[in-house]
């Protein structure tokens, strides 16, 4: 995705989160309230709720069925952590400014120098400049821990010789391919 900020992902360390939250004061854990996620991604939700449980954070998953989930979303109605998966097509800008920004359609609050930044980025011209404004805002949500990325959903697909037809990107940005689609050669 163009202008977005490759960084490394946090290792994974029950032990320094454990630790950390001892000395945030909380040296037996917390709890933490409900936990949301998003409709078809419960066992992505239930891998998340294993790895807080393992640190101290407890959480009790609900569940929600779709149109309630995403109405709640949009109104502004789910707290403490919940779990989406989006797939906005555009670049960075167009995460930021749905997720960052506070006035985004998924933004839950946000920073009045986040927000000068984003509208300091889309009157930028310069590719460069707006490519630096652009890795700073991310930069700062990572800094400020705004966001919590668990996942990275990516389709492997491998396409042998005997394949005629592969049917992968048949359907633009969609991670698997059309298997009922597929041909293969004629023996």
């Amino acid at each position: 995705m163009d202008f977005a900020l490759q960084v490394p992902p946090h290792p994974y360390d029950p032990q320094r989160a454990r630790r950390l939250l001892a000395e945030a004061g909380f040296p037996n854990g917390l709890d933490a309230g409900e936990f949301v996620a998003i409709p078809g991604f419960a066992t992505v939700g239930e891998a998340t709720l294993n790895h807080l449980t393992a640190v101290g954070i407890r959480m009790r998953m609900r569940p929600m069925e779709r149109a309630s989930f995403y109405a709640a979303w949009q109104e502004k109605k789910l707290h403490g952590l919940f779990l989406v998966a989006v797939g906005n097509s555009g670049n960075a800008a167009s995460r930021v400014e749905a997720f960052m920004y506070s006035k985004g359609a998924s933004a839950y609050g946000g920073y009045p120098d986040l927000d000068e930044l984003f509208l300091q980025q889309g009157r930028e011209r310069d590719r460069t400049k707006r490519e630096a404004l652009l890795h700073r805002i991310q930069q700062m949500t990572i800094d400020r821990v705004m966001f919590a990325p668990l996942m990275d959903l990516r389709g492997l697909i491998g396409v042998g010789p005997r394949v005629a037809e592969h049917t992968v990107n048949s359907v633009p940005v969609y991670p698997f391919p059309a298997y009922e689609d597929m041909r293969l050669k004629n023996p």
